[in-house]
């Protein structure tokens, strides 16, 4: 995940500036056995958006606005300067340690595209009667969304989906139980976290991932933070809002473009671009223009939540 932009100057210089922090060299979380587990992945993805974000801001590329996809919105704030980059690398892996002990095994999170909701909710229903576990944890897109739950409970659920023809019925490479009741604890020891280091309101406005809503106000983003990893994630809603504030360029860091396809199918008007695939020549070929400009922080192509 990191080797792929590392010889950047503006990157190895996030990436020096991150080890410094973590005591460590970032080889030993860029492995596949490493981001098999939930705490490497969160702080590689952090790290890879900041950087991706620094390269375009080197370049003269401003975000009017910023959303990240799970813990990728630790890296909007951060490039917000809600927050210094330190102090959210300490605090995603906070986050990645206490989800992965809060769940080492048994559970995890699927995806499934092409039924609605509705339907979905009621086979969740019917499961939850005979005690079953699973939590709807993202709305990404009108037609796909994200189950957490029961390794169990989650094998029944993609085999009902199926069943009745949805388009797309497995499961994520995550190891936890993301965004649902079951990480309370853990949004408690980030709320904890989260009043012990100095915030400030963003410089560019942020959009939360549990409610949509665009934030101007540090303590309301923090609270966001916080509470995400144990609610859902509405991010069709969050691109939407966007959208609706006129932003018709929308720039995903890496890794990988899911995010960016799934923008280009629920917005016609508006171009979306992803730095992995495009490159930043590709980037810096499509924002110039008065268009408002999104930078999106990438989480959903990740072998993680």
């Amino acid at each position: 995940m990191l080797a792929r932009v590392r010889n950047d100057p503006i990157a190895a210089a996030t990436f020096d500036e991150a080890q410094d922090v973590l005591g460590r060299d970032l080889a030993t979380l860029d492995t596949a056995a490493a981001l098999a587990g939930t705490q490497a992945t969160q702080t590689a993805l952090l790290i890879a958006g900041i950087a991706g974000a620094r390269q375009l801001e080197h370049q003269g590329i401003i975000a009017d606005y910023v959303a990240g996809h799970s813990v990728g919105a630790f890296a909007a704030a951060a490039h917000a300067q809600v927050f210094s980059f330190a102090d959210a690398l300490r605090l995603v892996e906070l986050r990645g340690c206490a989800m992965a002990q809060a769940f080492p095994h048994g559970y995890g999170m699927a995806v499934i595209a092409g039924e609605p909701e509705s339907s979905v909710q009621t086979w969740i229903d019917v499961a939850a009667a005979r005690g079953a576990t699973l939590y709807i944890s993202n709305r990404n897109a009108p037609d796909q969304l994200a189950v957490s739950g029961a390794d169990a409970d989650l094998a029944w659920l993609i085999g009902q989906a199926r069943a009745h023809g949805a388009r797309t019925a497995t499961r994520l490479a995550v190891a936890v139980p993301s965004h649902s009741p079951l990480m309370c604890g853990v949004a408690a020891q980030l709320r904890d976290a989260l009043r012990s280091i100095k915030l400030d309101n963003p410089r560019m406005p942020y959009v939360a991932n549990h409610s949509a809503r665009v934030l101007s106000d540090a303590r309301a983003i923090a609270d966001d933070l916080a509470e995400g990893v144990a609610r859902h994630v509405l991010w069709h809603e969050a691109t939407t809002a966007l959208f609706e504030r006129g932003v018709r360029t929308f720039v995903e860091m890496p890794p990988g473009d899911t995010l960016t396809r799934l923008a280009q199918a629920a917005f016609s008007e508006a171009r979306a671009v992803a730095l992995e695939t495009a490159g930043l020549e590709g980037v810096l070929s499509i924002t110039q223009h008065p268009d408002a400009l999104a930078i999106r922080q990438n989480i959903t192509t990740a072998p993680c939540e």
